[in-house]
This record gives structure tokens, C-alpha cells and sequence, in this order.
């Protein structure tokens, strides 16, 4: 991000929408105290699927949702076996997890 660029919340528009959120917050608090903790698990609730639809724009695709990560071809086995070790990492976690010694080939178990 070069110096120059200022965030949207430095710009005119941005400091309005900073000023009205929280005039609407103060009112919400204020105002309709009891409509808004009557709704509260509810939106607590939405909450979760909207942040995980919204937030997961920011990185590339998933290692186990057959290679939609965007190569085109180039590093494909690369991508294999990183998520081949993801794979054995996340297996190895669930048994210690259940209580099981984990089974790996690398160690020995006495």
C-alpha cells in the first residue's frame, strides 16, 4: 500500500459513516435497550455464517476442495503434497485428540 493512499475511513465519506454508525449504536444502546438484547442471540448466531461467507474472500482456495487454488496447472504436485501434509498433520491431531498414541511411520513408539 503506497503512503499516498489513505484509508477509506480518513476520507470525508469514511469520517461520515464513522459518525453515523455511532449515532446509531448510541441510539440502539440508549433508546431500544430491550429490543436489542431480545434479539441479541440471534444476531450472535447470524453472525457466524456472515463472518465465514465475508471473511474467507481475503486468501485462495482450500487445500481439500480438489485444487481450486488457482495454479493452472504449474505446481500441481506441490500442491499434492501440501495437502497430502495437511492431511497427515490434521489426522495426527484428531488421534491425540481421542486419547490414541498417533500412528506415524517416522516414530517409534517403545
Amino acid at each position: 500500500m503506497s503512503s499516498d493512499k489513505k484509508s477509506f475511513w480518513m476520507t470525508p465519506k469514511g469520517l461520515a459513516a464513522l459518525g453515523l454508525i455511532g449515532a446509531v449504536s448510541y441510539f440502539l444502546l440508549m433508546e431500544h435497550r430491550q429490543h436489542l438484547f431480545q434479539w441479541l442471540p440471534f444476531m450472535i448466531l447470524l453472525a457466524c455464517p456472515l463472518m465465514h461467507v465475508f471473511m474467507h474472500g481475503g486468501h485462495g482456495g482450500h487445500g481439500g476442495h480438489g485444487g481450486h487454488g488457482g495454479h493452472g496447472g504449474e505446481g500441481h504436485d506441490d500442491h499434492n503434497q501440501d495437502g497430502d501434509a495437511i492431511k497427515e498433520a490434521y489426522r495426527r491431531g484428531f488421534e491425540e485428540g481421542q486419547g490414541k498414541p498417533p500412528t506415524n511411520n517416522n516414530h517409534q513408539h517403545h
